[in-house]
């Protein structure tokens, strides 16, 4: 299920398995608000919740101008929206049976997942970037999360090492090109019903994209809105990705399903990717676009946002800065910020640390760790 799809998969690219529902049996006012917090409310359009949550969602949408709100993806318990995918995956892992959870994260992803893996009773691995931010490391540690800094080329071989020899559950993609984890991306559908819930669908939603995962779930759960009768539209989704990288616009441009592209230095390091999935392509060639911004088109987002009282990381101001670059649509438009402002690397010198980038030195850190 974590492979893609054995059938359709090739060397060159990898094809995500996506979880399909019976829509005939869902019961009328699933947008009025009924059910427990968190994901819980959206309960029976999701995979099965093993893992208990932490109050994810239901996060605000603050209006910055005429016609335009911000999605503050920052209120959620670990400041971004990754506790949206984690609930989802954590519970996967925990109807598995797996004993823990293994992450290749440069700080979000990392951080959200050994929260929910505490939560859940789990033991969880993160293998991170060489130059996470310390305070990024530090908050990935709290949670009881054994993290390890490996260099970026060797981080999916060690997590495929990882699954292979100790059996945790992986909640990110060790493909060739990105699938990521089939029931974690469905959390993300929970934007779209909290957008339609508060305000309908608007005209178009502008959202920072490193893999795709979130514009897919944006996507997808408004596609399942719109098939249920319960919005008029699916709006115009906007992906907006670093002008260092852009795999998604590369891969719109040269017609693939998915590409490869070698990344420029960019602060916004949490979407500066090098390899983009099926999955956005899908999603951005079915209602919506790609579009590059700069550095300096999101620190210009970044500071109009300061202004407003929110404090988001360079990367989570890209959504933003990509509805700047162009003339707005009619109608509300929705700018989805990832996460906190903390999250952003900081200026100067960093502190060194121990990196793996080989199975058996990271197996007998692991091991004196009491891990394995």
């Amino acid at each position: 299920m974590l492979e893609g799809c054995p059938e359709t998969s090739t060397g060159e690219v990898a094809y995500p398995i996506e979880v399909d529902y019976d829509y005939d049996r869902l019961e009328p006012g699933f947008l009025d608000g009924r059910g427990d917090g968190g994901l819980d409310r959206w309960a029976s359009l999701l995979p099965p919740l093993h893992a208990p949550g932490l109050g994810e969602g239901r996060t605000p949408l603050v209006p910055i101008g005429r016609d335009v709100y911000i999605k503050d993806e920052s209120q959620n318990p670990t400041w971004s929206h990754k506790d949206r995918l984690n609930r989802c995956a954590a519970s996967a892992a925990v109807g598995a049976g797996a004993r823990g959870i293994a992450v290749s994260s440069s700080g979000n992803h990392g951080a959200s997942a050994a929260a929910y893996a505490a939560r859940a009773g789990l033991d969880c691995i993160v293998l991170t970037a060489t130059d996470t931010p310390p305070a990024v490391l530090e908050f990935m540690g709290a949670y009881g999360a054994h993290v390890f800094a490996a260099p970026d080329h060797a981080r999916r071989p060690l997590l495929r090492a990882i699954v292979e020899h100790t059996g945790f559950h992986p909640v990110s993609s060790t493909t060739v090109t990105h699938t990521g984890h089939p029931f974690g991306v469905e959390g993300y559908k929970t934007i779209a019903y909290e957008i339609a819930a508060d305000i309908g669908a608007p005209a178009a939603v502008y959202m920072p994209t490193g893999y795709g995962e979130l514009l897919f779930g944006v996507w997808k759960g408004f596609t399942e809105l719109h098939r249920l009768g319960l919005t008029d539209r699916v709006p115009e989704l906007v992906a907006c990705e670093p002008a260092a990288a852009g795999p998604l616009t590369a891969a719109i441009e040269q017609g693939l399903p998915a590409a490869r592209v070698q990344p420029g230095p960019s602060d916004a390091y949490a979407i500066t990717c090098a390899v983009g999935g099926y999955r956005a392509t899908l999603a951005a060639t079915s209602a919506g676009r790609s579009m590059r911004v700069s550095d300096k088109q999101m620190r210009a987002a970044q500071d109009q946002l300061r202004r407003q009282g929110l404090w988001v990381e360079l990367s989570a101001a890209a959504g933003l800065a990509g509805l700047n670059a162009g003339a707005a649509p009619g109608g509300p438009v929705v700018c989805i910020s990832t996460s906190s402002g903390f999250k952003d690397r900081p200026a100067g010198p960093r502190p060194g640390g121990a990196t793996e980038d080989t199975w058996e030195g990271l197996q007998q850190r692991l091991v004196q760790a009491g891990v394995i």
